[in-house]
């Protein structure tokens, strides 16, 4: 049995909300050091893998008023769907994610400038395949890592899911400084940026 999919809000109409609404928590999904790139001021963040770690804790810490928030929404489409299975109600994901609220002139906390993640894995993956391709001129049964990685991308687009993603979230050049987290959501959190 398939849920139905929280609803969407966009940039527009979360800034209006978020202007009038006192305790709209804003959870934002995506790296640290992306989310100390730039974030949305007031928002929490809890990377995506840590959500799926914590799933248990966050379903009883989040409140019913949660708009879940990345740089395009595919993320946060999949922390909504990990954290209604864990019967957390109330949750709604910003449609266009952090590249809609810039766009629409939204106030932004700026800090280090690091690579997006899909940036990242482009770079990854691109250099695995034309690495692979190089050296099988040489040792030919090579091409088969650079199908492998091609085929892992295909797999990556039909399930939205990405390992190589999830493993760069992880390196060290992703963590970042101190920001609110997990451990600064109180229970039933409310946030007001």
């Amino acid at each position: 049995m398939t849920s139905t999919p929280a609803p969407t809000l966009d940039a527009d109409t979360l800034r209006a909300q978020w202007q009038r609404t006192p305790g709209t928590l804003l959870l934002d999904v995506r790296t640290e050091s992306e989310f100390e790139s730039a974030h949305i001021p007031g928002s929490y963040n809890v990377p995506l893998a840590r959500v799926s770690e914590h799933r248990d804790d966050l379903s009883t810490r989040l409140g019913n008023n949660v708009v879940l928030v990345c740089r395009s929404g595919a993320r946060a489409r999949q922390a909504e769907e990990i954290l209604s299975a864990q019967g957390v109600t109330g949750l709604r994901v910003l449609e266009g994610g952090m590249l809609a609220w810039e766009r629409a002139g939204a106030p932004v906390t700026r800090g280090r400038q690091t690579w997006d993640l899909e940036r990242q894995v482009r770079l990854a993956a691109g250099s695995m395949v034309a690495s692979g391709i190089i050296v099988s001129s040489v040792f030919p049964p090579l091409k088969w890592f650079s199908g492998a990685i091609g085929a892992g991308l295909v797999l990556a687009a039909v399930s939205n899911t990405c390992a190589m993603g999830n493993a760069l979230a992880r390196m060290p050049w992703n963590r970042a400084a101190d920001h609110p987290g997990l451990e600064d959501l109180p229970p039933g959190a409310r946030s007001d940026p």
